[in-house]
């Protein structure tokens, strides 16, 4: 049987959906940065571990620097999962919440197409996806006060 990514993210966060969160919560800190209905749609899960996909699969497709221990969060579709130490720490809601939005504008199966490819290609740090997420989050942590639209941000650095 062939491992499907896209119904591996969905039977993931069905198996979450109690535990997850609105990011709607986040409003007071983000809600200059994201829209009431992208934070409406988004939601997070606080874990101990991050869920993974079989790690044969995950050997299988090259992906193992995926799988580092060190990882702090990790988005499924418009639910992101976090460890309790990164829980608190607004940059990396950030982070994944661009994730959620480029997960919406490039549709599920283009993204995770996209986003394994350039880790293929790329390495995880390197992967285009990942850095913008990486440079969006900076931006965020240089002015937390200030606020900019990250959804359109984000909108726009992906219009070909």
């Amino acid at each position: 049987m062939t491992f499907d990514p896209l119904m591996w993210v969905f039977a993931t966060n069905a198996r979450y959906k109690h535990s997850r969160r609105s990011c709607l919560e986040l409003k007071p800190s983000l809600g200059r940065f994201f829209t009431d209905e992208l934070l409406a749609f988004a939601g997070f899960v606080i874990v101990d571990e991050l869920p993974s996909p079989p790690l044969e699969q995950v050997k299988a497709m090259g992906l193992e620097s995926l799988l580092t221990p060190s990882a702090q969060g990790l988005t499924l579709a418009n639910t992101y999962y976090l460890k309790p130490a990164a829980a608190g720490q607004l940059r990396v809601h950030v982070h994944e919440l661009v994730h959620v939005l480029q997960w919406r504008n490039l549709g599920a199966a283009r993204f995770i197409d996209r986003y394994l490819q350039e880790i293929a290609r790329h390495g995880y740090r390197q992967a285009p996806l990942e850095q913008m997420a990486c440079e969006l989050e900076h931006l965020f942590a240089l002015s937390p006060a200030r606020g900019f639209d990250i959804t359109a941000e984000v909108k726009h650095r992906l219009a070909p």
